[in-house]
């Protein structure tokens, strides 16, 4: 597999096309609870973005936002689930972190659910730790909440 990793913006049609299904599995594994966390996934606020291609075609995304001076937030992450295992999502991460890095940031946060432990695990394998839910997501039981410093 051919993999390139494309920084852009969040006008970029493949993002916005793998977004689109970022939303459909969430909707499928939440249910109505996604709806209270899509109110913090608007692409409007998001200036950094990495799109994967796979042999040319749109495998995966990831972004990047401004959380506070020095933090950003890694937001967006998705993998087509039938390219997931081959290393994409690792690869879009680390794209995103030597950006944040190249942007001036020193730390990355992020905030994934229980009901995607396979994310927990890749965030875990990149060296993120577990901290208390931050800002919209405190008191949300279902959210997980990490950060790394990079």
């Amino acid at each position: 597999m051919d993999l390139k990793l494309v920084r852009s913006g969040s006008d970029n049609p493949d993002f916005i096309a793998l977004v689109v299904l970022l939303d459909k599995e969430l909707d499928e594994r939440y249910g109505a609870q996604q709806g209270f966390f899509g109110q913090f996934n608007s692409l409007a606020s998001i200036k950094q973005v990495v799109v994967a291609y796979a042999d040319g075609v749109p495998a995966g995304c990831g972004a990047i936002k401004e959380y506070e001076t020095g933090t950003t937030e890694v937001k967006r992450m998705f993998v087509k689930p039938e390219l997931r295992g081959k290393g994409i999502a690792g690869a879009v991460l680390n794209e995103l972190e030597q950006w944040a890095c190249q942007s001036g940031y020193s730390h990355t946060i992020l905030q994934t659910g229980m009901n995607q432990p396979e994310a927990v695990a890749l965030y875990s394998k990149a060296g993120y730790q577990h901290i208390e839910n931050y800002g919209q997501y405190a008191g949300t039981d279902d959210s997980i909440c990490m950060k790394k410093r990079l």
